[in-house]
């Protein structure tokens, strides 16, 4: 099966390691930074979700009108707008790209962030929440007849939408998160399902997870599943390192600065969702995991998001991406901390010798034929 890549939109030149030079949102940025994953091989970019950040739908709008071929990944939080709205929005943007939106569903991790906006349920009564507000969304996108709701967290009558996706059924959703309700949530709701970056083995464990839990929920084809890394990559395996080291230093300073310049706020302290108390968990066990995976970037955040990395040679990176392929890992998300100049190298560098492999393991399975592939599965 062919692998997908996803990059970043981001909306200002700010990242963990330099602080943004303009506002934060940035027009001429954006649209250069989308044009880059265009130019250079990537499937979609993601528009993140932050409570004081520009808001990523109608970021997402101007680019799908800008450029033909990138697809959008939007996130969304479900405290912010009522079902019957957001999905109207999403099909919207759907028509405006032509059909290349995918939407991910952020339940939220931190009480404290999701505080900003009025979001006062607590964790588990969110993933609740998410899973009856992606099923109103699914059936909103697909039914033509007016219909009643009435939920635990949402209830209307006699709704009907005038305006439906161009992708037939409707849009993939995609979904994120490391804790047991997460799995439930999204292992019974999801197209795509989300991790972080961690070791192989626990990798492995979590892709198991998420096929039990979509089981569990009566599907007979699981999610596939997004990974996501921050590759630190350089000509030599040298200079790979001597970057990596860089980059931790960097990020340490700016965070000693008070992190004003982050691309995403996290509150100081020990984190409340499944997915950081992980990487911070991992971290703590070794800074080196398999083929190429460096867990200093992840401490260094104090577990923030997307943040272990992957260190090497073009060659030596795209080989442990090709370890979580073999793994079942189908969509590969990456960030580096440069964010236009990495997004170009890795595009030019990564993708081609990815895709390259893959091409080459999937003809030799059409070949073998149907006992070929039984013993590849």
């Amino acid at each position: 099966m062919p692998v997908e890549f996803l990059g970043i939109a981001a909306t200002h030149d700010g990242s963990e390691t330099n602080p943004r030079s303009g506002a934060a949102f940035d027009k001429e940025y954006t649209l250069k930074l989308a044009r880059a994953h265009e130019d250079h091989g990537w499937d979609r970019v993601l528009f993140a979700y932050g409570s004081g950040s520009p808001d990523p739908a109608p970021a997402a709008a101007f680019i799908a009108s800008r450029l033909d071929r990138l697809q959008l990944l939007l996130a969304h939080r479900p405290n912010v707008s009522y079902p019957t709205f957001a999905a109207k929005t999403f099909a919207t943007l759907d028509r405006i790209s032509d059909g290349r939106l995918t939407v991910h569903f952020i339940t939220g991790g931190n009480d404290h962030e999701q505080g900003r906006e009025g979001d006062t349920l607590t964790k588990d009564g969110r993933y609740s929440r998410t899973r009856e507000y992606i099923e109103i969304v699914k059936r909103i996108w697909t039914t033509r007849e007016a219909f009643d709701h009435e939920g635990e967290h949402y209830r209307f009558h006699d709704f009907v939408s005038d305006v439906f996706p161009v992708q037939e059924p409707r849009p993939d959703v995609s979904f994120g998160g490391s804790s047991p309700a997460a799995y439930e949530a999204g292992g019974a709701e999801a197209d795509i399902y989300c991790l972080w970056g961690e070791p192989l083995e626990r990798t492995a464990e979590q892709i198991e997870a998420v096929k039990a839990a979509a089981r569990a929920a009566g599907r007979t084809t699981p999610p596939r599943i997004q990974v996501a890394f921050r590759p630190i990559i350089a000509p030599t395996e040298e200079l790979a390192w001597e970057k990596a080291h860089r980059t931790v230093d960097r990020i340490k300073t700016l965070r000693e600065r008070g992190g004003a310049s982050l691309v995403r706020h996290h509150r100081r302290g020990e984190p409340e969702n499944t997915g950081s108390q992980r990487l911070i968990a991992i971290a703590e066990s070794g800074e080196r995991f398999d083929r190429a995976l460096w867990t200093p970037t992840a401490a260094a955040t104090g577990g923030a998001g997307n943040s272990n990395a992957l260190v090497g040679t073009p060659e030596t990176v795209a080989q442990a991406l090709l370890d979580y392929y073999d793994l079942g890992v189908d969509i590969i998300s990456a960030r580096g901390y440069d964010l236009l100049g990495d997004a170009i190298d890795f595009g030019r560098h990564v993708i081609p010798l990815v895709r390259e492999e893959v091409a080459r393991r999937d003809a030799e399975r059409a070949a073998a034929g149907p006992r070929g592939l039984v013993e590849a599965g």
